[in-house]
C-alpha cells in the first residue's frame, strides 16, 4: 500500500475507535446530571448509589474517550502536513478552544464530582456534574465545527501568496449550516446511546434480581432518553440528507446508489453497485422513495452519480470525485436499520417500563443486553458515510485528500504506527469492555467511587 491508503486507514482506524467512547460521553453526563437532580430533590439514598454506580461506568468510558482521542490531533501534524499547512489556520482555532475551554472545564468539574462527594455541598456538588454535561456537548460543538468546516468550508479566503486558506470571518465558521444539522444529529445520537445503554445495564441488573426497585427507576429514565434521541435522530437525518443533496450531491446519490439522473426515482433498500459500468448490477427498489427522501415530496427530478460526476469534472477539473461505493452505501443502510430496530425498542421499552410489566418480560430484557450495540453500529454507519461519503475531498471543492498527505512520511513509517495503534487500541477497548463487565456484575454495591486504574487516567 501507498503512503495516502496507509495514512487514511490510521486515522479511520483511530477515528472509530475514539467514537466509540465519545457519543455515550455526552449522552451519560447528561444522564446523569438529570438523575442527580432527582436525588438532590427527592433525598432518597437509593438514587444516590444509583448515580454512583452509574457513574462509575462513565468514568471508565470517559477515560478511554481521553486515552483514544489524544493521538487524533496529532495526526494532522503528521500524517496530514500539507493538509494542516493549507487550512491549519482556520481548522486549528475551534480544536484550541475546544480544549483550552471546554475540555478543561470538563476534567475539572469531573474530577470534582467525583472526589466532592461529602466534602461539597449537595448543590454544589450537583453543580459540579451539570458542568461537565454542558462542557462536554460544547466540546463536542467545537469538534463538529472544526469537521464541518471540511464538509463545507466558510468564512475563508485563499492567500495566493502564501497558497493557504486563511479565516476572515468566525461568525461565519461558527454558523455554517452543516454544523447545525451536525451537531443536532450527534446530539441525539448521544442521546439514543445513553439510552440503550443504561437499558442493557438496568435490564441485566433486573434479570439478576438486584436492586431492581432503582434499576426500574434507571430503566424508565433510559427508556425516556431512548425514545427522543431514537426519534430526533431519525427526524433531524432526515433534513441533513435534504440539505447534503443540495449542498454534497455526490455523497447522497452515492448512499443510495443511485446512477442516473431521473424523475421520482426508486429507492434501493439493498443493491450491488457496479462503478466501472456505472449501475447496479441487482437492486430491490421502494418506487418513487427516493424524491420523498431527497425532498420530501414525490416526483422531483434526483440527480445521479454519472451525471453529478460529469459536472464536478467540468467545475474542478479531470479526476474521479465518485467516492467508494459500497462502503457508503451499506454503511449508510447499516445505520438505518440499526436506527429502526432502536426506534422499535424504545418503543416497547416505554411501553413495558412498570416493574409488573417487566418482570414477565424476561425474553425482552434479554434481548436489550445485547441491543446495547444498536446505537454504536448506527454511529459508526453514520461517521463513515460522512467522511467516506466526501471522498475525494479532505476540504470540500478546495484540497482532495491527496493532496493533504505528508509529502515526508515513509509509508513503512504509517505501516507501523498504524499497526501498534490497533493492537494498543484494541488492548483499550478489551479493558474497557472487561472494566464495565466488572462494574455490572458488582452490581450497586455500597455505591461508592474508588480511585483505580480508570481513575489514574482519567486524571
Amino acid at each position: 500500500m501507498d503512503v495516502l491508503m496507509l495514512a487514511r486507514l490510521q486515522f479511520a482506524t483511530t477515528t472509530v475507535f475514539h467514537y466509540f467512547f465519545v457519543p455515550l460521553s455526552i449522552g451519560l453526563s447528561l444522564f446523569l446530571a438529570v438523575l442527580q437532580t432527582r436525588y438532590l430533590s427527592t433525598g432518597d439514598e437509593g438514587l444516590k448509589k444509583l448515580v454512583k454506580f452509574l457513574g462509575k461506568l462513565f468514568l471508565i468510558n470517559f477515560a478511554m474517550g481521553v486515552a483514544t482521542g489524544i493521538v487524533q490531533e496529532f495526526q494532522f501534524g503528521m500524517n496530514w502536513s500539507e493538509y494542516s499547512r493549507y487550512v491549519g489556520d482556520i481548522f486549528g482555532a475551534p480544536l484550541a478552544i475546544e480544549a483550552l475551554l471546554a475540555f478543561f472545564i470538563e476534567s475539572t468539574f469531573l474530577g470534582l464530582w467525583v472526589f466532592g462527594w461529602e466534602k461539597l455541598s449537595k448543590k454544589l456538588h450537583l453543580a459540579c456534574m451539570w458542568l461537565v454535561a454542558i462542557a462536554t456537548t460544547i466540546s463536542a460543538f467545537w469538534i463538529l465545527t472544526a469537521n464541518s468546516f471540511m464538509q463545507n468550508p466558510v468564512g475563508y479566503h485563499l492567500n495566493e501568496a502564501t497558497g493557504r486558506a486563511e479565516l476572515t470571518s468566525f461568525g461565519e465558521l461558527l454558523t455554517n449550516s452543516h454544523t447545525a444539522y451536525q451537531y443536532a444529529h450527534v446530539f441525539s445520537g448521544a442521546l439514543a446511546t445513553v439510552g440503550f445503554f443504561v437499558l442493557g445495564v438496568s435490564a441485566y441488573q433486573i434479570l439478576k434480581g438486584r436492586e431492581k426497585q432503582l434499576f426500574n427507576i434507571a430503566f424508565k429514565q433510559a427508556a425516556i432518553f431512548a425514545f427522543i434521541g431514537t426519534v430526533a435522530v431519525a427526524g433531524i437525518g432526515h433534513f441533513q440528507g435534504m440539505y447534503l443533496v443540495q449542498e454534497q450531491p455526490m455523497k447522497m446519490a452515492v448512499a443510495d446508489a443511485h446512477w442516473n439522473t431521473s424523475d421520482n426515482p426508486d429507492w434501493a433498500i439493498i443493491a450491488f453497485p457496479d462503478k466501472a459500468n456505472g449501475e447496479n448490477s441487482f437492486a430491490l427498489k421502494v418506487p418513487g422513495m427516493l424524491s420523498f427522501l431527497s425532498y420530501s415530496e414525490f416526483g422531483r427530478q434526483v440527480d445521479g452519480i454519472n451525471d453529478i460526476q460529469k459536472e464536478m469534472v467540468a467545475e474542478y477539473g479531470v479526476d474521479d470525485y465518485v467516492p467508494n461505493v459500497w462502503v457508503t452505501f451499506y454503511a449508510f443502510r447499516v445505520m438505518l436499520a440499526g436506527g429502526a430496530l432502536m426506534l422499535l425498542m424504545s418503543i416497547l421499552a416505554l411501553l413495558w417500563q412498570r416493574p409488573e410489566r417487566l418482570e414477565t418480560k424476561h425474553g425482552y430484557l434479554k434481548l436489550l443486553i445485547p441491543s446495547m450495540l444498536l446505537p454504536y453500529l448506527a454511529n459508526t454507519g453514520g461517521w463513515l458515510v460522512a467522511e467516506v461519503g466526501r471522498q475525494p475531498w479532505i476540504v470540500y471543492g478546495l484540497q482532495t485528500v491527496s493532496e493533504g498527505v505528508s509529502r515526508v512520511v515513509p509509508a513503512p513509517a504509517v505501516l507501523l504506527s498504524l499497526l501498534g495503534f490497533i493492537v494498543i487500541y484494541s488492548a483499550l477497548l478489551v479493558v474497557a469492555v472487561r472494566l464495565i463487565q466488572k462494574t455490572c456484575r458488582e452490581g450497586l454495591a455500597d455505591g461508592t467511587i474508588e480511585q483505580g486504574p480508570a481513575m489514574a487516567t482519567a486524571g
